[in-house]
């Protein structure tokens, strides 16, 4: 069992810069792939970013790309989203995944582990 643990959301104006943290425990974690997840009020929830075990892969959502990095460290155990230029349409829930597999996925049916989320607002 994996238990998933989000911080650093909050309140940020358009265009600024957020970093959202992932603590991940459990057996065998640090091999995982994990991901970042989001979902707004009445929207599915939607791939954002995900990053393979040895952080030589990762993959983002086309809304993302050139503003968000994902990366993580395995000795802390911990996977993190780097945001910037922030937009209004960013406001969204932001999910934590992980994925028992070496492979980098964007379906989050692939997921078998979820944190609870944290909350990102960006004021226009």
């Amino acid at each position: 069992q994996v238990q998933l643990v989000e911080s650093g959301g909050g309140l940020v104006q358009a265009g600024g810069s957020l970093r959202l943290s992932c603590a991940a425990s459990g057996r065998a974690s640090s091999t995982y792939t994990m991901g970042w997840f989001r979902q707004a009020p009445g929207k599915e929830r939607e791939f954002v970013a995900a990053i393979n075990w040895s952080g030589r892969s990762a993959s983002y959502a086309d809304s993302v790309k050139g503003r968000f990095t994902i990366s993580r460290d395995n000795a802390k155990n911990t996977v993190y989203l780097q945001m910037s230029s922030l937009k209004f349409d960013d406001t969204a829930v932001y999910y934590c995944a992980g994925r028992n597999s070496p492979w980098v996925a964007t379906d989050k049916a692939d997921y078998d582990y979820w944190g609870q989320g944290t909350q990102v607002t960006v004021s226009s």
